[in-house]
């Protein structure tokens, strides 16, 4: 589905419900398969919770993942510590090129029994669960913390729980915390020193129930509207001030674009202030990285200079982001420079027109240009993608005045 998106209205108003963290929530599946005294409330409507939801139904077979990177990491983790059950996890083309060599080594050194199927050190997976007795591991930290949190929530299950050594300088720190945070409001008790992180076991769990905080990441693209907009004052519900999500970051970092966030109770509003707005950006977002599409169009859509580093992970995603940012934003007219790690966002006079946004199969792609419209009416190509993590975000969009229509 392609679409021509536009906005023709100076102002942005509007109060919107986004549904619930995928990260967290997926977390939280995890634990629930684990210890059904957990009840979980606002879950994710996204595809990948949804995939992940019916794959933990499963003791057996083919299960295909299809796109969702996190659904591949905890799955694995969790099918080789469920004795008795015998799977093949497999994905979309773009997840068969998506390393999980780390994670599998990390979890046969602890005795599990997973085999590649095609090439080594990517999926297509088969696993045979049996119970791991192994109570310490090391895993490199630099390249995915969903690897760290994949062992993390299945440590308590383990007879003696785990110890997670880890070696080299931690990506996303932020989602460990959030991993441990959530098993210790479950009664897990656990703990992250220096390089090391211990997780106690645990048999059974007494009954809980978790409401799951909306997604920050989704929230990023509507900080990027407001800082867009000539004036705007956006309300988004289910958010926390002391929020678990790293992304939370958002509401400081879209400072520099003038964009002041208010807390007011379990909402935040988000109001343009002109008069704040910097001239030029520098952010290290190695904590946040799914946030650094939206930042990157943000500056373009603004004229501003920006220099984005801490971004090593993007190029194993959905997509080598870094690589498709360079690609879309340069159709504007911008000249983008990017490493291994890094991009650096020199914008044009102007941004050109007629321009087609191609997504990818990436949902990020989609979302973070379509802010973009407010400068400039253009078409996004495959623009259902969005349904991975945010399934309602073009309605949402037309709620807010966007202009949002099907073309060839």
């Amino acid at each position: 589905m392609n679409l021509f998106i536009q906005h023709n209205k100076l102002g942005i108003n509007g109060d919107l419900k986004i549904t619930g963290s995928k990260s967290e929530s997926n977390r939280l599946l995890i634990l629930q398969a684990l210890y059904p005294e957990i009840q979980i409330e606002n879950l994710s409507n996204s595809d990948d919770t949804r995939v992940l939801k019916k794959a933990l139904s499963k003791s057996e077979g083919l299960i295909d993942i299809h796109h969702a990177g996190t659904a591949m990491r905890f799955l694995t983790a969790y099918f080789a510590t469920k004795e008795g059950c015998e799977v093949e996890i497999t994905g979309s083309k773009r997840m068969k090129e998506r390393p999980i060599r780390l994670l599998v080594d990390a979890l046969q050194r602890m005795g599990a029994d997973i085999e590649y199927l095609d090439k080594v050190g990517f999926p297509p997976l088969k696993i045979r669960g049996k119970k791991l007795h192994a109570d310490s591991v090391k895993l490199q930290a630099n390249v995915s913390s969903q690897y760290i949190s994949a062992l993390m929530l299945v440590g308590a299950s383990l007879p003696n729980g785990l110890e997670i050594i880890l070696d080299g300088r931690v990506t996303s720190t932020p989602y460990i915390l959030m991993t441990l945070e959530l098993l210790q409001h479950v009664g897990i008790k656990g703990e992250f020193k220096q390089d090391r992180i211990y997780i106690n076991p645990v048999e059974k769990l007494e009954p809980s129930t978790v409401a799951v905080e909306s997604d920050w990441s989704s929230a990023s693209y509507y900080y990027s509207i407001a800082a867009i907009s000539e004036s705007a004052q956006i309300t988004l519900s289910n958010y926390r001030e002391t929020s678990l999500q790293g992304d939370s970051c958002l509401a400081v970092i879209y400072e520099h674009f003038g964009v002041h966030t208010v807390y007011n109770g379990d909402k935040v509003v988000l109001k343009k202030n002109k008069a704040k707005r910097s001239m030029r950006l520098k952010e290290d977002l190695r904590n946040s990285p799914d946030i650094a599409q939206t930042i990157a169009v943000t500056c373009l859509a603004l004229g501003m200079e920006c220099e984005l580093e801490g971004l090593h992970t993007l190029k194993i995603k959905e997509t080598d982001r870094l690589q498709a940012l360079k690609n879309e934003m340069e159709k504007f007219g911008a000249r983008v420079l990017i490493t291994d790690d890094c991009l650096k966002l020199y914008p044009g006079q102007s941004l050109k027109e007629n321009v087609s946004v191609e997504t990818y199969n990436d949902h990020r792609m989609a979302m973070a240009f379509a802010p973009l419209a407010l400068k400039i009416p253009f078409k996004i190509e495959e623009a259902d993608v969005v349904s991975k993590s945010y399934p309602d975000f073009w309605e949402d969009l037309k709620k807010i005045g966007f202009e949002v229509n099907k073309t060839s």
